[in-house]
């Protein structure tokens, strides 16, 4: 199972982990299988069936998965799944 980082405002939603395991051989498995374990992160990180909200990045081992296959990034055992909410500003 991939480790995958929940950060502080999403906490809540998990549970209060930092951490959670979940299992999955691509990006959007993984985050499938976060949703199917913490039903209030579904609505957080997801804007549709299958599509990621704006403002949620998500990074397997530091890499922007945007920028890789997205949510069809492989994903490893031993690979680490980011989530990071944007932060906007003026």
């Amino acid at each position: 199972m991939a480790k995958v980082s929940i950060p502080t405002p999403l906490r809540p939603s998990a549970g209060g982990q930092a951490t959670v395991e979940a299992a999955g051989s691509t990006v959007g498995e993984v985050l499938a299988d976060l949703t199917r374990q913490h039903p209030d992160l579904q609505k957080r990180l997801f804007a549709g069936e299958g599509q990621l909200h704006q403002y949620v990045n998500v990074f397997v081992n530091d890499e922007d998965i945007r920028f890789m296959d997205d949510l069809d990034t492989p994903v490893k055992e031993t690979d680490e799944v980011g989530i990071i909410p944007a932060i906007a500003g003026g």
